[in-house]
């Protein structure tokens, strides 16, 4: 009997794709039995319903393996890797270059539930919870991600991203962020990193709203982000599987974007 398809399932020539960039079965222990691409169509509908683990429809892998799978791939940065190659395949596919020369930071607060081990609070916002710092380029694509707890600054939390990416990213030279990134950060990133951080004021005499050059593409990567239930607030117990479900949001829709 044919099980049920639902909307987040891979179509054959996704799962085409990302088989190849999913790591390769152990070469020692018991061989793998279980059906890789309907672990990846379970995380897909994880992600975007945001539904319990236990309440997995039973039409996927029991929730046990569907979650021993996503341990595994978070803990050996599975997710990481994804995101990294399907950005550069689709930045080629639009005419750019696989690095990018630009980017754009910024974070977001989020709420976290009573399991979260690690939670602070962001006095500016008045959320108690994590924050999300996210780097992308000038397509709105993920090019880092770091989750940490609400009460770290802008700044900080920048200065920990930054320093787990400039190896990565030999192109890059200028970043755009708002007024939370001003100060001693861009002599920093200048002298740690060798990038021009440029801040794009807002404009305090207008009392409408207006779309901030450069500023409103992270913003929009976060309302990209935000369409999967999951990321409504922060469910996870650890920091590494809030930034894994973020790469996994950010392939998911980056796989809807490649033409095949």
């Amino acid at each position: 009997m044919k099980r049920k398809t639902y909307p987040t399932d891979l179509s054959d020539e996704q799962w085409k794709l990302l088989e190849t960039m999913l790591p390769p079965a152990e070469r020692f222990g018991r061989k793998q039995s279980v059906n890789l691409r309907q672990i990846f169509n379970a995380l897909c509908y994880l992600a975007r319903s945001g539904c319990q683990w236990r309440l997995l429809p039973k039409e996927f892998p029991k929730w046990q393996t569907v979650y021993y799978y996503f341990r595994l791939w978070r803990d050996a940065e599975c997710f990481v890797a994804l995101n990294e190659k399907l950005r550069r395949k689709l930045r080629l596919s639009v005419g750019r270059q696989a690095h990018p020369s630009a980017a754009i930071i910024d974070s977001q607060s989020v709420k976290t539930d009573e399991q979260a081990i690690s939670k602070g609070y962001d006095a500016g916002k008045k959320v108690k919870g994590r924050k999300r710092h996210i780097l992308v380029d000038t397509l709105g694509l993920l090019l880092k991600a770091k989750v940490l707890t609400a009460d770290i600054q802008d700044r900080d939390g920048a200065k920990r991203l930054f320093s787990e990416i400039k190896e990565q990213m030999p192109r890059l030279q200028l970043i755009w962020a708002d007024g939370g990134y001003r100060g001693k950060l861009i002599l920093w990133v200048a002298a740690q990193c060798l990038w021009i951080l440029e801040i794009v004021k807002r404009n305090d005499r207008e009392k409408f709203f207006i779309v901030l050059p450069k500023r409103w593409i992270v913003e929009r990567t976060f309302s990209w982000l935000n369409r999967n239930r999951r990321l409504s607030k922060d469910y996870e117990r650890k920091t590494e599987s809030s930034e894994a479900w973020l790469y996994l949001s950010m392939s998911m829709l980056m796989l809807k974007r490649l033409k095949f």
